[in-house]
């Protein structure tokens, strides 16, 4: 099966940020979006005890078990001191542990605890509700072609970071 995708231009070949615009840029849009969807539930979070990252650490822990503290990073896009920073005060307040991964004791290994998780789903229908908000007027063919895109973007991204 040979790849659809055309073959890359050169860079001096591309257009300029000027001949496209912003508006048809996809990574300012996905700022944008993402810069909106999180100011959506800022004031929710400040009343919960939770920042950006603290959330995105608790939804990551909300799905997956026991993430190695670097995996964390990568999946909740939180640079690995902020997110340090942020995982002292969840586990200051009980909301995670963090245990010595059994393989590698320099490695640590992140879990959440049940006071994590029951704040985690305090906040859950409010982020459902914003992703929600972002998807009106879009069709679920649409939707799951979008989201099919946005994961083949993020494949193309993790071959080029490695």
């Amino acid at each position: 099966m040979t790849d659809p995708s055309p073959p890359e231009k050169p860079p001096e070949a591309l257009p300029r940020l000027g001949e496209i615009g912003l508006t048809n840029y996809a990574p300012y849009l996905m700022n944008r979006i993402m810069g909106r969807y999180n100011a959506s539930l800022r004031d929710e979070m400040a009343g919960l005890g939770l920042t950006t990252p603290k959330m995105r650490a608790l939804a990551v822990l909300s799905v997956i078990e026991g993430p190695l503290i670097r995996e964390l990073a990568v999946y909740s896009v939180v640079e690995q001191s902020t997110l340090s920073r942020a995982l002292d005060q969840l586990a200051a307040d009980g909301l995670i542990r963090r245990e010595t991964d059994q393989a590698d004791s320099r490695a640590t290994r992140v879990h959440i605890t049940d006071a994590g998780r029951a704040l985690f789903e305090t906040l859950w229908p409010r982020m459902a509700e914003a992703q929600e908000r972002m998807f009106r007027g879009i069709g679920a063919e649409e939707r799951r072609a979008f989201v099919g895109t946005l994961q083949k973007m993020l494949t193309n991204i993790r071959k080029q970071e490695s």
